[in-house]
């Protein structure tokens, strides 16, 4: 549909327009991220025309990392009359930090597997056909040795990535107080 649509979407309508799935729209109308629509007699859900575009936009950010939380945060603001340009800017900045550190945390899990497939292709290659060769232990005794060297407590990947979350929180709630300070 273009985008200079001008009578109300009906919810399938919307949906389909947008492309998600009414289920979508309901979901975000409980985050408020749009406005709840208006209900025709028949009860029908009527959507303004701008709602495409409000949904289109809630779903290109959410494809480069914001959350629906950050989102309702923030056009809450710009519903109320603020301006969360800046505040915008310094999450999408924290993204990509964050996005750079998963991509060296990925390449360090390539090198890592493709080194632990090396010593299994050998580990298998020296011995008797129906031994075990104890891949998996192997597996937790290099994870072990490796976290050993690098100084690394018994934090997961997925407890670091947690830890490092918390940070990021931190910061972006130091940030909002500093605009709200404003």
């Amino acid at each position: 549909m273009p985008e200079d649509h001008v009578r109300p979407f009906r919810a399938g309508e919307l949906a389909r327009a947008a492309g998600v799935s009414k289920d979508t729209l309901r979901y975000y109308e409980r985050e408020r991220l749009i406005a709840p629509p208006r209900r025709r007699a028949n009860g029908y859900r009527e959507y303004p025309a701008a709602t495409l575009r409000r949904v289109r936009v809630i779903r290109a950010a959410i494809a480069i990392g914001f959350t629906v939380r950050e989102l309702g945060e923030i056009f809450q603001r710009r519903d109320a009359g603020d301006a969360p340009c800046h505040d915008v800017r310094a999450l999408a900045g924290e993204k990509l930090e964050r996005l750079k550190f998963e991509i060296e945390e990925l390449t360090a899990c390539r090198s890592d597997l493709a080194r632990i497939l090396r010593d299994w292709d050998r580990r298998l290659s020296a011995m008797k056909k129906g031994s075990r060769a104890g891949l998996l232990e192997a597996l937790a005794d290099a994870r072990a040795a490796r976290r050993s060297e690098n100084g690394v407590g018994d934090l997961s990947p997925r407890e670091e990535r947690e830890k490092s979350t918390r940070g990021l929180r931190a910061r972006r709630s130091a940030l909002r107080g500093r605009s709200a300070s404003k």
